[in-house]
């Protein structure tokens, strides 16, 4: 039997949203998990030469928290990758109009000029589709908001805005709120954003939230990129380094017991991890956020995002259909949630002696 490669270095990468993973690199805790081990953890956002791989799954040692647009188009290439958790954070999802347009319920969207993103132009063809992030949200969370009225998506007309171009920065989505803009001219009568920095550009444009969708109830109308949110690995770090993505986990889970607890500290890690103030992180993130930030594989969860999946295949935003469940691997998250209570267990024992 062959000796499994030393391991030296661990990457991940995740969304400008709340996550777990975020928070426990903020805190130090993986550095401090792997130290001894002399593996370095590093994360993609700190590393610009690295920035495309938020979008592949083509380093080995790779562990991503992100949307689901790009980890489900990249599996429908084939991409070698597990599903080993997902997240739901409810991130002000919205509908923006003009102060004096009249929308404020979702049945109020009929006939209505809807801003469609163009589709993004990336030197990775296979990822044109997967990477079409802003098209792919908007058309879901307008196809969410017709949902609650009864409407389909013949209700409303698209219209194509945005260059297409990559933007630097923030992602490099590429014209992802284009269609703020085109509300302010009067193109399109109403635009889907998602996120504090979403809130935030539409405040400082004098646009406002006409449809919070948020409020409803049921969570398959808020259905999106992140919502739920994969945490996907390369199944060949699962394969040869196993007890190390359960230990990855096992932090990840701590940080979300730790931010149930500590919500004006979160907000102080949001405002970085979002690149938005006080007033768009408490807008976008609210009614108990902070203490459901831990990934799982349930039914629910899985179901929700096969619905996903469904949706990208019908609109053509993946390659292939594949099995979800056959791709879901609920070993490590169970095994981090064992490791993190043998350890919280052995830290009160030793407490007590």
């Amino acid at each position: 039997m062959s000796q499994k490669k030393p391991l030296n270095e661990i990457w991940f990468t995740r969304c400008p949203v709340p996550t777990a993973t975020g928070i426990a690199h903020a805190l130090g805790w993986f550095d401090e998990e792997f130290a001894a081990d002399g593996i370095r953890v590093a994360t993609i956002q700190d590393a610009p030469q690295m920035s495309r791989h938020h979008y592949d799954h083509e380093v080995s040692t790779l562990i991503r928290e992100g949307g689901s647009l790009l980890a489900l188009a990249a599996r429908a290439q084939r991409a070698p990758t597990r599903l080993i958790g997902l997240t739901w954070i409810d991130e002000a999802q919205a509908i923006i109009v003009r102060p004096d347009s009249g929308i404020v319920e979702p049945r109020h969207l009929q006939g209505v000029r809807v801003a469609l993103p163009a589709y993004i132009e990336r030197d990775i063809s296979a990822h044109v589709r997967g990477s079409s992030i802003a098209r792919g949200m908007s058309l879901a969370g307008i196809k969410g908001a017709l949902g609650v009225a009864g409407l389909s998506l013949d209700a409303v007309e698209f219209v194509e805005v945005g260059s297409g171009q990559q933007s630097r920065g923030a992602g490099n989505l590429g014209d992802l709120w284009a269609g703020l803009d085109a509300l302010l001219t009067g193109a399109v009568d109403a635009v889907y954003v998602k996120g504090a920095s979403a809130v935030e550009a539409a405040r400082r444009r004098g646009l406002v939230v006409g449809i919070d969708l948020d409020q409803y109830p049921e969570r398959r109308m808020r259905v999106n990129n992140g919502t739920p949110r994969p945490i996907t690995v390369h199944e060949s770090l699962l394969e040869s380094h196993f007890d190390i993505v359960v230990r990855f986990l096992a932090q990840t889970l701590r940080a979300a017991d730790w931010a149930a607890d500590n919500l004006q500290a979160v907000y102080t890690i949001l405002k970085r991890e979002t690149r938005a103030g006080d007033v768009g992180v408490a807008a976008a993130y609210r009614d108990g956020f902070h203490r459901h930030l831990h990934p799982d594989l349930s039914a629910e969860r899985l179901g929700l995002l096969k619905l996903q999946k469904t949706f990208m295949w019908v609109h053509g935003f993946l390659d292939a259909d594949f099995d979800l469940e056959g791709w879901a691997d609920p070993r490590p998250l169970a095994a981090a949630r064992e490791l993190l209570e043998h350890r919280v267990l052995l830290e009160d024992s030793k407490a007590q002696v």
